[in-house]
Parts: C-alpha cells; structure tokens; sequence
C-alpha cells in the first residue's frame, strides 16, 4: 500500500527529474544531430584518430569510438567517415556534411571551427638517422640543422612558430613517412618530425632511422563543431567530462596500443 501511494507521489512532485535524462538527450541532438544521424568526420591519414579496417570499411580507434558512444548516448545512428587532412575535417563541418570533427586544436584553425576541449594528447617527435648526433628534441634547434614535416599539420604549423635556428622543410601532402625515411637516409633532412605513433610504425620497419625519446609537441586532439554552435560545444564538453570520469576514455586509450597517447585532464578554452 505504501509503494502504491509513494509511486504517484514521486512521479507528481519531481517529475523534473524523470523526464532529465530525456531532456537532455533531445537538447543534445538538437545541437548535433539535424539530420537524426551523427555524421563525423575524422583525417583519414591520421592512425591517433583512427584508421579504417581494409576488409571491412570500419573505423577503429578513439575517434570512432568516442563518436560512437556519443551517438550511443543521444540515442541516434552514427556516421563516420575519413577524410582528406585537417582541411577536409574542417571543411566537412563548416559546410555541413558533417556535424563532429576530429582535429588536434591549433589557434589558427580555432579560427574557423569550434573546439570542445581535449579528451586525448597525442605526443608528436622526431626520428633521426642512427647516426644522427641528436639525443632529444631539445638538441635539434640549431644550425645547419633540417626538420622536416608535412605541411599544415598540427606539428608544422608549431615548428613554424617556434624553432629559432634549424631551418624549417615543408613536406607536400603527399609526401608519405615512408618518402621521409628515404630522405633521412640519403641526407636530404636531418629530422623528421609526425606523432609517435606513425614515427614508432616506421622505425620499426627501417633499422636505418631511431625515434628520439621526449615530446616535441603534446598535441589535444578534440572534437569540433561549426565556429557558431556554441550549444554544441557547451554538450560536447560534458560528454568529454563524462567519458573522463567514468573510465571509457582510459579503457579506449589502452585498447588501442598506441604510441605516445593519454587521457587529456579537464580543461576549457
């Protein structure tokens, strides 16, 4: 008898609090979802993100699943697709073929998209020949030396910023790792500079070239949204939050046996 009349209570004086969760789902979508299918976008060539399975076509990695369990939790399907560089991610969510982007944050580019804050750090750095008199990132800002890196990625657009005597080599988009091994062996760059992860793919393939130990630049990988959803990136913030605390961002980090990467602490812009 109690439970019977302590129910319709419940539900009378608090029903703020059962309709919260449902609540917060709809403004979420409205947000991110004007399509009913959370559609991102991801750089194709970027393994920290995500890479696609060639037998299957499916996207793997962090950003595949953090943009999975977001669509989980607002209760939509998910798209998620690889695109060409940082300016293909950007374009994709300023035009919108795509609501969520995936893009290490840059001022420059914070220009034209909005960032949500960082739920990972990938740390980028330099190989070197073996017989490269270079020990650490610290010793390759001098003269005479060559860094090189592809242009207009997150680690080129900060040596452009930063390096006060090596002289700067800007890679095509094209160009490959592989290409920049052959480069270093053949004396043509003195360092070449990428995230970890895809530095630590080709030394392992080339006993010719090392990985030099410490970070040349922790980069925040992030999810954006078009430069005017601020809704948008005020929900993305407390998805990242949630994702942090619960243990999921931790668990997706160590799954996926990456060089390099770690949960990124709480921040704001």
């Amino acid at each position: 008898m109690f439970l019977r009349c302590i129910v319709p209570f419940f539900l009378t004086a608090f029903p703020g609090v059962l309709s919260a969760q449902g609540e917060g789902e709809e403004a979420m979508r409205q947000a991110l979802v004007p399509t009913g299918t959370l559609r991102a976008a991801f750089i194709a060539t970027n393994p920290v993100q995500a890479t696609v399975d060639p037998a299957t076509g499916e996207a793997m990695g962090p950003a595949a699943e953090m943009a999975r369990e977001l669509a989980r939790r607002i209760g939509v399907p998910v798209s998620i697709q690889p695109v060409s560089g940082a300016s293909g991610v950007m374009n994709s969510v300023i035009d919108g073929a795509a609501d969520i982007g995936f893009l290490a944050y840059d001022s420059t580019r914070a220009q034209q998209v909005a960032f949500a804050q960082a739920y990972m750090i990938g740390h980028n750095g330099y190989i070197v020949r073996v017989d490269s008199p270079l020990r650490s990132p610290a010793d390759a800002d001098l003269d005479d030396v060559r860094i090189a890196a592809r242009e207009g990625i997150a680690v080129d657009l900060y040596l452009g910023r930063t390096l006060q005597r090596a002289g700067q080599v800007h890679l095509p988009r094209a160009v490959t790792d592989e290409d920049a091994v052959r480069m270093l062996l053949a004396g043509e760059i003195d360092a070449y500079a990428a995230n970890k992860q895809r530095l630590a793919v080709v030394a392992a393939g080339e006993p010719g070239i090392r990985v030099l130990d410490g970070s040349v630049l922790p980069v925040e990988q992030s999810i954006v949204v078009n430069l005017q959803n601020e809704m948008g990136v005020a929900h993305l913030n407390r998805f990242i939050d949630d994702v942090r605390a619960s243990g999921f961002l931790q668990d997706i980090v160590e799954s996926s046996g990456l060089a390099g990467v770690e949960v990124a602490p709480r921040m704001r812009r």
